[in-house]
């Protein structure tokens, strides 16, 4: 290939550096988002992972709901709830 100087083309020699000057900012620019694009790409293998978290609070909830409903069915039972009323009871005697 050959090079043509500014005065073999007839333009000004501050024509052919701001063309460089142009030139390198849109290689830098390509060169970022190229840079960026390959982030992307590679975070995309890792991302599949979040729906892991997702899971594990699904998993946490339906235990917690679980508990929740046990916790109900023994408080509804005359027996535990005769225990708790004289636990109860004995606390507020020894305060007064």
């Amino acid at each position: 290939m050959r090079q043509t100087s500014a005065s073999n083309t007839g333009k000004s020699p501050g024509f052919a550096n701001r063309a460089e000057r142009h030139i390198s900012t849109v290689r830098e620019g390509i060169y970022g988002k190229l840079c960026l694009m390959d982030a992307k790409v590679r975070l995309g293998r890792i991302e599949p992972e979040e729906g892991a978290a997702t899971a594990e609070y699904a998993v946490v909830l339906v235990a917690a709901t679980g508990f929740a409903a046990l916790l109900v069915t023994i408080m509804k039972s005359e027996t535990v709830r005769k225990m708790l009323l004289d636990i109860v009871k004995q606390a507020l005697s020894m305060g007064g």
